[in-house]
């Protein structure tokens, strides 16, 4: 019989990390592998990464991309071609010096993002200016070796999406560069329901080889900002290294300008800490492997009648496209499934009591505001859709208003590392690493992005005074 303390999960105000482990852990999302760093991907879990992966999948697809696969080992020759990649990379990299009984005469390294062998493939793909644009994208795990892993957030294995192209002109690749962030913000927005910011990384926080980064910075419900994806102008850096050319219509020959971007498993960890709460997870309607759980309640030995009954609307409900369970589990109480399934985000609940069910009617509960609404049961197909509309729509309400009520606009030192302990923060900055530096030893704080949105301003930067180059304030945070 299953005991109520197994539900029983630490205040998000008590200990915010403990909680974040603990749901991860009882919701079922996944667990940890036998290899310090891995992890283990539950179904539920996996279930809600291949909801996610097809809302991307096909936007990828709809802007002209095609899905390609590259190799999981990678010289390490090729990673020393662009000098500034193999730095930025060097102390997370997993190398193998031994296989087949036999020391390697060349290392290879486990894949920790795929910019060099794919670089090298476009080389011998790409001849002329009729190649173009090459536009890639690749579903994958990567290995970077994490010294303090988290589940989801930092792990030493982890999947993701990262997408690669080629293009014949500076314009075309940085349109390409807006193009996956704007995909990237309609997930964010319209499906994980995040609210996040959008903008340009600080030279010190750009991606390892690239020109320039661009980035979605979420909030979490403890106020520290989470990265949920990232693409990167690569300008001709890669093309050098890799001699990705091409012969222009005129007859010479010149370098691609080259693109990357990803995301990754970690918005699932976003997904939990931003929309999460004391009782479990919350999860978006278009992420949730049930949108709805119709649970029948019965006091009688014979619940065959009602049973019947919950399974025929469970089937009228997928028919409408809506992810139905029926949790016909004899063992366990009525109160323990409802805790349970609360506990593993489902948007919806449906009681089917016997009661009720004599008069028609069934009992429908929100997993956000805990409201309960008596329904014509031949209306609830049209109420349960209507419902899920309302649910999303609030939770996105619910995030974004937390993401502003938590941002403050400072102009002091002072102000400045108070603010840091609740959430976001904005200030003048001049771009200085030595000054990021400083900050985040302080702090623990980084500078998240330049806001696309931020008005155009001339401050001087809160720690040196110097003026900012960048006519914009950023946003500075403490981060996963």
């Amino acid at each position: 019989m299953a005991r109520a303390d197994e539900l029983a999960i630490t205040p998000q105000s008590q200990d915010f990390s403990a909680w974040y482990n603990e749901i991860v852990q009882k919701a079922e999302l996944a667990d940890r592998g036998p290899v310090r760093g891995t992890m283990v991907i539950r179904p539920y879990g996996y279930r809600i990464w291949e909801l996610l992966q097809s809302e991307l999948d096909s936007r990828i697809k709809a802007t002209g991309h095609q899905n390609a696969y590259f190799p999981l080992f990678i010289p390490e020759e090729y990673l020393k071609r662009e000098a500034e990649h193999v730095e930025g990379f060097s102390p997370e990299l997993a190398v193998v010096t031994h296989a087949g009984g036999k020391q390697l005469e060349e290392p290879l390294v486990v894949r920790p993002t795929s910019e060099t062998v794919i670089g090298e493939m476009m080389s011998n793909w790409i001849d002329s200016y009729r190649d173009l644009p090459l536009k890639l994208n690749q579903w994958a795990n990567v290995v970077r070796w994490e010294m303090r892993p988290r589940l989801f957030l930092r792990t030493t294995e982890f999947l993701w999406q990262e997408g690669h192209t080629a293009h014949a002109s500076e314009k075309d690749a940085r349109e390409e560069v807006m193009t996956a962030l704007d995909f990237y913000r309609e997930i964010a927005d319209e499906v994980a329901l995040l609210s996040p910011v959008m903008g340009e990384k600080t030279p010190g926080e750009r991606f390892a080889g690239a020109l320039n980064t661009y980035s979605l910075e979420a909030m979490m419900r403890d106020g520290k900002a989470l990265q949920a994806a990232t693409s990167h102008y690569l300008g001709t850096n890669f093309s050098k290294a890799f001699n990705i050319s091409y012969q222009s219509k005129e007859g010479d020959l010149r370098y691609c300008y080259t693109t990357s971007w990803g995301m990754s498993t970690r918005l699932i960890g976003a997904i939990i800490m931003s929309h999460g709460d004391d009782r479990g997870l919350i999860l978006p309607p278009k992420l949730a492997p049930y949108q709805v759980v119709i649970v029948p309640i019965h006091k009688g030995p014979d619940n065959t009648q009602i049973k019947q009954l919950a399974e025929q609307f469970s089937l009228d409900l997928e028919a409408s496209g809506i992810r139905t369970h029926v949790d016909d589990r004899e063992y366990l109480s009525p109160g323990f499934k409802f805790n349970s399934w609360e506990q593993k985000g489902v948007p919806l609940r449906c009681e089917f009591g016997e009661r009720d069910i004599s008069k028609g009617l069934v009992t429908l509960h929100n997993r956000l505001t805990s409201e309960k609404q008596l329904v014509a049961i031949d209306q609830l197909s049209r109420a349960v859709k209507e419902g899920l509309h309302r649910f999303g729509a609030d939770l996105y309400k619910r995030a974004r208003e937390f993401r502003l009520s938590n941002t403050k606009y400072v102009a002091s030192k002072e102000e400045f590392f108070e603010a840091l302990q609740h959430g976001f923060v904005i200030a003048e900055h001049c771009g200085n690493k030595k000054c990021e530096d400083d900050i985040k030893e302080i702090s623990a704080a980084t500078p998240r992005c330049i806001p696309f949105d931020a008005e155009e301003t001339n401050g001087k930067c809160i720690m040196c005074g110097e003026e900012s180059p960048y006519k914009k304030p950023i946003i500075f945070a403490k981060a996963y």
